[in-house]
């Protein structure tokens, strides 16, 4: 049975879900959402929901698979078996493993790993909703995890896909844009370092249409840095609120 693509882009420029080219999805983030874990972030961009937990620094075990210099950083991205449409087993696949790869290199960067030898930093990410962009969401809910969890880091690190789709450049593609779109580039970057930590792309562009790609990705991850910022403020005002209701 064929599958005839559906129509992305309408004649005044909408996408699929009403969003501009230029657009990011509504973006819901909450910090220390979890009671058991050191550090912990919720994110939600459009319909894709993230979980991101982390957990150290702490003494490795087994020992030998311990750094003399810096810290081990150990990341798990799952998707839950409810998060896709069609039941996902709960076992780790081929795609998870190598997410998990990209996700702890698209971090290691901004974090100060010399100054915890010998030890570990787990980092667990689980996808409970997917809608597209789950590794670019999965990196911003593990940055802010980090940062909750007190561990040193040069900066935030904030992630967001762009594509091309019916020949438009887009930003913060949705699910239907990435199995319909010509291209699609997942983009992190440490925004007030103003470097990238991850650039990969999948589909064909132009030298001037990839130029243009890293431009708005630019952009789109400077916004979502800025909620990052906010979602920690909010964190923190709330401890000092809850400090000082306690010295009363």
């Amino acid at each position: 049975m064929s599958h005839e693509k559906p129509r992305l882009i309408d004649d005044e420029g909408r996408r699929v879900d009403g969003r501009r080219p230029d657009e990011l999805r509504p973006l819901h983030i909450e910090v220390d959402v979890l009671a058991n874990a050191d550090g912990s972030a919720y994110v939600e961009q459009g319909n894709t929901k993230v979980l991101a937990a982390v957990y150290g620094p702490k003494e490795m075990h087994p020992r030998h698979l311990g750094l003399p210099d810096r810290a081990v950083l150990r990341c798990r991205y799952h998707m839950a078996p409810f998060s896709v449409e069609h039941r996902k087993s709960p076992a780790p696949s081929r795609r998870e493993i190598e997410l998990s790869k990209v996700i702890r290199e698209a971090l290691e960067p901004a974090l100060f790993l010399e100054q915890f030898p010998r030890t570990a930093i787990d980092v667990f990410i689980e996808v409970l909703q997917a809608d597209g962009g789950t590794r670019c969401a999965s990196i911003t809910a593990a940055s802010l995890a980090l940062a909750d969890a007190g561990i040193p880091m040069r900066d935030l690190v904030a992630a967001c896909a762009v594509g091309k789709v019916d020949g438009v450049i887009v930003l913060d593609l949705n699910d239907l844009e990435d199995k319909y779109g010509e291209a699609d580039v997942p983009f992190a970057m440490m925004p007030g370092l103003g470097e990238v930590t991850l650039f990969q792309m999948d589909g064909v562009l132009t030298p001037e249409e990839l130029t243009e790609c890293v431009k708005l990705a630019m952009e789109g991850c400077k916004r979502i840095y800025v909620k990052q910022k906010e979602a920690l403020r909010e964190r923190f005002i709330r401890i000092k609120k809850e400090v000082e209701a306690g010295e009363e």
